[in-house]
Parts: C-alpha cells; structure tokens; sequence
C-alpha cells in the first residue's frame, strides 16, 4: 500500500512525474502487509504493478480449489445425455464451477472454463462429489488416465539420479548411504557444512510441543504458518557435492509485495563489459555464500525440526528467524538489506533504469574523473574500477567471502569470461563471453536422455562433428505433418526449449531464429561448434555518406529533443556509438501470414542484445513489415541509450540503423516522404521522431551483408557462417 508522498528536509516532494512511467522518479512511501515500510520510486512501483498484469493489463489470478457446483436448467440429464450409437454428448452446457482463488477471493465460472485451465483439478472435485456419472463430466473425465500420468510425472522425476555421472540422493538417508557404498565423504561433509551455516535460520521455541501449537495452545505462535524442510542435493561443474536447507515455501500464502525482487539483466552486463574494455577498468567477481541467510525473514513461519538439525533438536517446535532458501519471501528479503547496504555503507547510486546496477563517481591517481559499476545478481557480484578490490573488501568485510576467493572474473551468470588481445587490432583487449561449459553439460545431459531409451544424435554422413544446419533451410513447422510427440515428452520439449533460449541468454545469438521457431511447435534440437561472443570495444568504420546528415526535420516535427533519464549524471569516459542492423521476413508464416522480425543491437563492435520473434499482426505488404521490425529496433536502442546515460556513458552521435528496404530508408530519412498508406502511420511516425530527435539514423544494407538476415530466414550453415561470423569466433 503506498502512504505518502516523501518530501526532502524543506518539504518539498522529492522526483519528477514522467509520461513515461519507467522514467517517474517521484519517491514515495510503501507500507508492506508485514506492517513494514520501504521508500520506492515510482518506477518502481509501477515495474511491480505491470509484473502482476498480463499484456492486455489484466490481473492475474491463480487458481486455489473448486469448492462447489451448481446445476443449470439447460445442463444435460442423465436420461437424454447419452446416445446409443455415438455415446456420451460433449458439452459442459448448464453447469457453473466456484473457484476460490489464491488472494481469498471466489467466484462463479462456466465449467468449460475450469475444464480448460484445470482439467485435472476439476477431475479431482467431480469424482470426489461423485460427479463423473453426468453428462457434462463423463466424456472427459477418466480418472485412470489422470492417475497414469501424474505416475510417469512422478516417475520421470526420480528417474534424475545422476549429473555429470555421479549419483545424486534424494534425502539424507540416501546419501550416507552412497558415501558407505563408494567408500567416500562428500555428501556427508556436505550436509555438514550446510547446516553449520543454516543453522542461524531458526530459533527452538521451548515450552511446547508441535500438538499444543497445532491447537492453538501458543499464544506468541498464532498466525504463524507451518511448513516443513528438508535437504536438496545437487552436483556442480567442478563435480563438487551441495546440500543445500530449504523451506517448502511452496504451502505458504505468501503476499506478493513480500515476494517482488530483480535482477540486473544480461544486456546490462555484456553493456559493462564494454564499458570496462572501452575505458581500461579493471574486473573483480566476488561470490557471496548463503546470501539469503544474511537477511531477515518477513513471513512468520515455524516448522518442526528434522533429523537434519540434530539428535536433540529433532522433534521440537522452531521458528524462522533468517531467509532460508525456498521461501517465496527470501529474494526480495536479501535485495532490500544488500540494496541499502549497497546504498548507504558503499554510497553507491542505482541506475534509474536498471536498479541492480549502481555507479558511483571516483577518481583515478592521474586525475581522471569515471564512475565505477557494481552489478548485482543475487550472490553473484561484479565490480568494474581501476581498483575494484576495495569494492570487494567492503562488501567482505559485512558478509563474508565465499572460500576467499575473489579476482578477475572467469565465470558470471553462467558465462565462462576471458580477456584477450582483439584480433586484427592495435592491442586493443576485449571481455570475451563463452557458453563453453554450458553447450557441453548441455550437450551431455541430452545425449544421457537419448541413450536411456536407445537413442543418439543425429550425424552427417557418420561424422558427428560435421558442421550442419540446426534445421533445414525450407522447413516451416507450421505446416509439419509429422506424428505429435507422445505426451510424456512434452515436458521434455518445453526443457530443451528452456534450455535453448537461456543459450541464446549466453550469446549463442546464432540459434535464435531456430529457437524462436521451434517454441512454437515442435522440438528439434542439434549441437553447433561452441563458440566465443566478442566484447569488441574498438570503433567499426562508419562511411557517412550513406546516412542523411543534412535532413532537417524541424517543420515536420518541431524542435523535438532526445528523452534523457531524470537526474542523468555527467557523462564522463569514452563515448559509445551504437549500431543495429534490422530486417523482417514478409507473411513468412505460411498458414498466419505472419512476418518474423530480426534485429541485432551493438554498442562498438559488442553485441548487446539480439531480437527475433514473429509479428503479432499481419502486414499486407514488405514495407509494412519491414516498418513493424524498424520500430522494434527503434525501441530497442531508446532503452539502451537510456541506459548508457543513466550510468553516466556519453553517447557518439545518433544510432547508425541498417536496413535493406529502400522504401523505410527513405520514409526515415528524407523528411518530405510521405506515407500512402495510414495503416503504417504509428511505426512510420515514431521511427521519424526518434531521428529528427536525433536517436537514430538509417541506411541502406544490402540483404547478402544485413546481419540481421540469419535472424528472420532459416539458412545453410555456410549463410549463417558468412554473415554471423564477424560476432562469433571458434575457440
């Protein structure tokens, strides 16, 4: 709940009102349902807001229980309900379901609906009200079914017991276990360890039982939720074994104002890559151990202990007292103690548009004046300074240093780090970012899959490292014809897919369009050579005439100005020329006629950030669509621009935008084109303003040399490589 506007020390109301809401930097009090109170941004708040909303603006309600039904005149009978030569009528016709949803509430719904969103709860409610005999239930219903499949669930997911060959337990008793069998100590050291530190979590509450707090009998316990924990294991890279205390946080009502917590984005650290390159800083990573148990926890929970906590703790009443892992409440819990510490202790200031990214103005031994970069991934630190160290030791001396060990990164986020000489440059070095690790475990994992049911990849002529084409270059999925996979493999699909698209987080911009295409239907999955994404800080050449410098846009559009965030700082250091090359693929989608954009943003040579997606309206002509992706573009680059500034990173002119459509060269170039077609008058007026604003300026590419080609049309693998070669590089 918001309470009031927050005014400085003279009562004047501290931040500007913005018509963009991610740009309002009014300050206001927010009081939490825990009775606590945080000082937000309006930005904020309305990033909260907009993360409860579908994209039509609609709250999102999750579903608790079916808790009663009710039978209409017009629902089926029994008696008329069936037919003898076709059986059972389908139609749910007549009958209303009432819901009570997760926030308390409840309400009256068409069964169809239910039938829809929960068919396997709603099977659940109609046997157990012995519903299933009814027309509107008896076609669908089949309880048999329902059991088989939440069997192969439960199944597939016991079946998981090995990564990286080694056996992973499932409880403790299983894990002492395999330690007696192998003849070794490392799951046992493990549990030791974690619960050495776990152990600040919780409190024994002396004086009761679990019973008499069940019943009420504990006055200083009521309203307290109870849940239960237990042990999870797991294997790292390194093949070091991890036992980790965790709460069932799943059975608690948790608000979701408890729950709201962010982290800095990829764009934004490949962007401080470059920033560093660019300005010669130096690079320490620092990992945090056991964040969540440094803060405080905002539910009221108790638990009764386990095994785990010991001989004499086993059985007595607890209450959690730090953010133990697996409750809903802990991330958010940590990000506002680490941000105040950030904040208040470190005086680091976050960035208006990226607020897990704080820059702070410093000064060099030679005089220079720059600003140092933290960024902040949950436990995962990244400090950018000429001496980052100092950074570093701070935040140790509050929380502590994982192992000891900090330094010059080789792994964030799960990109493996390198720097190296720029190749074909005068000595220039560069943040390198590889998925090396990530393609082979991946790589590994799916060839486990397939070899349990006695299957392998695909090769080429035999030769399994030949290079191939992810998928063939006339495929559409949407008119595939194939056998659907079997159901027990659709969970299956929707992991590789997770599994593809967090590659493509890790730069592997090379399988986005495949990725993108096959999300939408079906699953195909190949391994390409692992490569090497360049943070190329060096300037490409840029030939001027190929841009309208002399455009003057004054009497279309005014004086209009370039939108900069509110209390922007000074820029400082070496300026930063931004570059996008664009493209669509007309009505590419045979049965939809739906184009697909591609678009691929550079800051410098460095690829920040890459887009490929199918338009979400029908475009009657290649300018139209072409005209879809330039706005997309046009966005894209406003948000990093907006970015760079708010961290203090002056800008070297306008974008340079490439795109192989004459037509939109000409309409976002020569500002007396005009339009003939008022269906593309959004997009062709707001791509105009961003360049008379001065935020972009387009040029002719041609389609053989426009990068942002191998993101909108399946190609050979040679395509691919003459195109996306200059970003990737074999390692």
């Amino acid at each position: 709940m918001v309470t009031r506007r927050i005014t400085d020390r003279y009562g004047r109301p501290i931040g500007r009102a913005h018509r963009n809401p991610m740009l309002d930097t009014r300050m206001y009090e927010v009081q939490y349902e825990d009775g606590t109170h945080e000082h937000l941004m309006a930005n904020k708040i309305a990033k909260n807001l907009y993360a409860q909303v579908d994209d039509e603006g609609r709250e999102i309600l999750r579903f608790a229980n079916v808790i009663d039904h009710r039978k209409g005149p017009t629902a089926l009978t029994k008696e008329n309900g069936f037919i003898k030569s076709r059986g059972c009528i389908k139609t749910t016709k007549g009958w209303e379901m009432l819901v009570e949803w997760e926030d308390g509430t409840s309400s009256w719904l068409p069964l169809r609906d239910i039938k829809e969103a929960s068919s396997v709860e709603l099977a659940e409610y109609a046997v157990a009200m012995e519903l299933e005999g009814e027309p509107a239930f008896a076609w669908w219903v089949d309880y048999r079914k329902r059991d088989r499949i939440i069997k192969k669930a439960k199944s597939k997911y016991w079946r998981t017991t090995h990564k990286y060959g080694i056996r992973i337990p499932k409880t403790p008793k299983e894990a002492l276990r395999i330690n007696r069998d192998t003849g070794t100590y490392f799951w046992e050291k493990a549990m030791i360890e974690e619960m050495a530190k776990a152990k600040v979590s919780y409190e024994l509450v002396d004086g009761c039982t679990p019973e008499q707090v069940q019943s009420g009998k504990v006055p200083a316990l009521r309203g307290y939720q109870e849940i239960s924990c237990h042990i999870i294991f797991d294997v790292k890279m390194d093949f070091m074994r991890k036992a980790r205390f965790v709460a069932n946080g799943s059975t608690t009502d948790t608000p979701s104002a408890l729950t709201y917590s962010t982290d800095v984005s990829h764009d934004s650290v490949r962007m401080a890559l470059l920033v560093a390159a660019l300005n010669v800083h130096d690079i320490f990573a620092y990992d945090i151990g056991n964040v969540y148990l440094n803060a405080p926890c905002k539910e009221h929970i108790r638990s009764v202990a386990g095994h785990e906590c010991g001989h004499e703790m086993k059985g007595k009443v607890t209450k959690l007292v730090r953010a133990l892992y697996g409750l809903k409440s802990s991330g958010a819990s940590w990000r506002k103690m680490f941000k105040d510490f950030i904040e208040t202790h470190l005086e680091l200031i976050p960035s208006r548009i990226d607020g897990d990214m704080y820059y702070k103005r410093n000064l060099k031994p030679n005089g220079t004046h720059f600003y140092e970069l933290l960024l902040v991934y949950v436990a995962d630190v990244l400090a950018i300074s000429h001496d980052p160290e100092v950074i570093i030791k701070a935040i140790g001396e509050r929380f502590g240093i994982k192992n000891d060990e900090y330094g010059p990164p080789t792994t964030y986020l799960g990109d493996k780090l390198q720097q190296f000489t720029v190749p074909n440059s005068d000595n220039e070095k560069a943040w390198s970012l590889l998925s090396t690790e990530y393609v082979k475990a991946t790589v590994e994992n799916v060839e486990n899959m397939l070899k349990e049911e006695g299957r392998k990849f695909k090769t080429v002529g035999g030769d399994k490292h030949k290079k191939q084409n992810p998928l063939p270059s006339g495929y559409k999925p949407e008119i595939d014809t194939t056998e659907e996979c079997e159901p027990e493999h659709h969970s299956r699909f929707q992991q590789l897919i997770g599994i593809l698209r967090w590659a493509i987080e890790l730069e592997r911009a090379d399988i986005h369009l495949e990725v993108a295409l096959m999300s939408q239907y079906s699953a195909n999955h190949r391994c390409n050579p692992v490569k090497r994404l360049l943070m190329d800080a060096t300037t490409p050449p840029v030939d001027r005439k190929r841009f309208n410098e002399t455009a003057d846009w004054v009497e279309f559009y005014g004086d209009v100005v370039k939108e900069d965030p509110p209390g922007m700082p000074e820029p400082l250091g070496k300026p930063v020329e931004i570059f996008a090359f664009c493209n669509s693929d007309h009505a590419s989608n045979i049965v939809t006629r739906r184009s697909h954009s591609g678009i691929l943003l550079f800051a410098q040579n460095a690829l920040i950030c890459s887009f490929s997606k199918k338009q979400s309206t029908v475009e009657a002509s290649t300018y139209g669509a072409e005209l879809v992706a330039m706005r997309i573009a046009r966005d894209m680059i406003v948000e990093l621009r907006l970015k760079l500034k708010s961290i203090g990173i002056p800008m070297k002119g306008p974008a340079n935008v490439y795109c192989d459509n004459q037509g939109v060269v000409k309409s976002t170039s020569i500002p007396k084109s005009t339009l003939s077609k008022k269906l593309n008058s959004i997009n062709y007026h707001i791509v105009r303003e961003a360049a008379a604003a001065g935020i972009l300026r387009v040029a002719k590419e041609d389609t053989e040399s426009n990068l942002a080609d191998a993101l909108t049309k399946l190609q050979t693998y040679g395509q691919k490589r003459a195109l996306l070669g200059v970003l990737l590089y074999d390692y």
